[in-house]
């Protein structure tokens, strides 16, 4: 078996509040109710920290992303002290990705430039869409003006690394909408664009209640390849499923998730996964999702969610669900140091997926085909 040898490391800070939840959100995201906690939440972060330190002793970390709920809801003071109580307690990498997501609905001027001087160095903005009409059925807080708005602010304030999100295949969209929301998208010139299907996910209101004019499977095929081909005649390299990027502007945060690298996950229903080279195991660890509950035991073991050893049978699944969303694929001698499994164990699902047609093989590394991208899901099944 080869050695386990540990990944690079990021650092994930949850930040569990927003303005009013999406219909659409599934994740550990909560509507504010009268003025939020930001100085006990920061101490608690810190607890936290300090209570998970001993799984990374000695290691750098090479990307920071604070992610919600609406982080921009937090002043930068608080931002600043949660990064100087890390960079105090982990070594950071000099040229460490620090990102933070923002609402537009949440934008000020003055708060970018204290988030500037805090150490973010990239923002990324959850717009959706540039369509008013789109933005008021997804329950969106904001408008266009206010997201072009916001972008602009975070320029003016020197930031260059900008992400915008957006979705498509929304209820009452058709492609030419779905068109025009990458072109005010482009004016803007981002480093980088997530554009992704709207999904209906269970316990979410628009899985009970499905909303109205959501486009059918043929309309939001056609969607994806027009805007793929709009991507790509204007520079952004689709890189990773839903990611596309200006040369060297990739996501190192996500890029190490993909890559199936490791990550502290700190904060109300943050999630880790951490190699431990000395007892050759990869562990899994989730914090308690309610923020009142976490807050209450943060610095303690009852602050964990749960702990799960990651089994060896388990790990070629994990492995491929993150490392075949990227079309640069994976190398081998890659998968078997993040694995500690050697290549011969995926030797067979290899060969049927290539007989398939769905990944090319070489001597040294996997590459996704297109047809393999069609057939993302069948491919990884044979993982498991």
């Amino acid at each position: 078996m080869p050695d386990l040898i540990p990944p690079p490391l990021s650092l994930y800070v949850h930040l569990p509040w927003c303005v009013r939840k999406c219909p659409y959100c599934d994740f550990n995201s909560h509507g504010a109710r009268g003025e939020l906690p930001f100085d006990d939440y920061v101490a608690a972060l810190v607890r936290d920290l300090e209570h998970d330190l001993p799984l990374v002793w000695g290691r750098t970390v090479h990307s920071v992303f604070f992610g919600g709920g609406t982080p921009s809801l937090f002043p930068a003071a608080a931002i600043e002290s949660i990064l100087s109580a890390a960079s105090a307690r982990l070594r950071f990498a000099p040229d460490a990705e620090i990102t933070l997501e923002a609402n537009p609905g949440t934008a000020e001027h003055d708060r970018f430039e204290g988030y500037r001087a805090a150490g973010v160095n990239r923002i990324s903005f959850g717009i959706q869409s540039f369509d008013d009409g789109c933005l008021q059925r997804l329950g969106r807080i904001h408008d266009s003006r206010e997201a072009e708005a916001a972008v602009k602010l975070a320029q003016d304030a020197g930031f260059d690394n900008l992400n915008l999100d957006l979705m498509y295949a929304l209820p009452g969209q058709d492609l030419a909408m779905a068109e025009r929301d990458l072109e005010r998208a482009f004016a803007l010139q981002p480093a980088h664009i997530s554009h992704y299907q709207l999904t209906l996910e269970p316990n979410t209101v628009f899985f009970a209640r499905p909303p109205q004019g959501i486009p059918d499977d043929d309309l939001a095929w056609d969607i994806q390849e027009r805007c793929q081909a709009l991507l790509a005649e204007v520079g952004y390299g689709h890189y990773e499923t839903s990611a596309y990027a200006r040369p060297g502007r990739q996501c190192a945060h996500n890029l190490n998730y993909w890559r199936y690298g490791d990550y502290l996950g700190i904060g109300a229903g943050a999630h880790g996964k951490i190699t431990l080279g000395a007892e050759q195991a990869i562990l899994r660890r989730w914090k308690h999702k309610h923020p009142a509950i976490w807050m209450a035991a943060a610095g303690t073991g009852q602050a964990i969610g749960g702990d799960d050893r990651i089994a060896p049978e388990q790990r070629p699944f994990e492995y491929m669900l993150n490392a075949l969303r990227l079309h640069e694929g994976f190398a081998l001698a890659d998968f078997e140091v993040r694995t500690g499994l050697p290549r011969g164990r995926i030797a067979p699902a290899l060969e049927q997926a290539r007989d398939q047609g769905w990944l090319q093989l070489d001597a040294d590394r996997v590459v996704p085909t297109a047809l393999g991208w069609r057939f993302a899901n069948d491919v990884i099944s044979l993982f498991l």
